[in-house]
């Protein structure tokens, strides 16, 4: 799966709409739209407010791992 994908099933798990996503990791709500679209990316800095909010691994974040758990 895909960053873009798992971000927004993440935030659909949670029933956030994107403008409220947005709003507590820090971003407008175009900026977040970009990484939901695939057409835009976040700074590393950034990956890790949004995998600390889910609580979930940078990994599995990303896509490279299908296990939620952080280490």
């Amino acid at each position: 799966m895909s960053f873009p994908d798992r971000l927004k099933e993440l935030r659909e798990e949670k029933k956030l709409t994107q403008e409220e996503l947005a709003k507590i990791v820090g971003l407008t709500l175009r900026a977040y739209q970009l990484y939901e679209y695939g057409e835009g990316y976040p700074t590393f800095k950034r990956l890790i407010i949004i995998a600390d909010f889910f609580d979930v691994s940078l990994d599995y974040l990303v896509g490279r791992s299908d296990l939620r758990e952080r280490k």
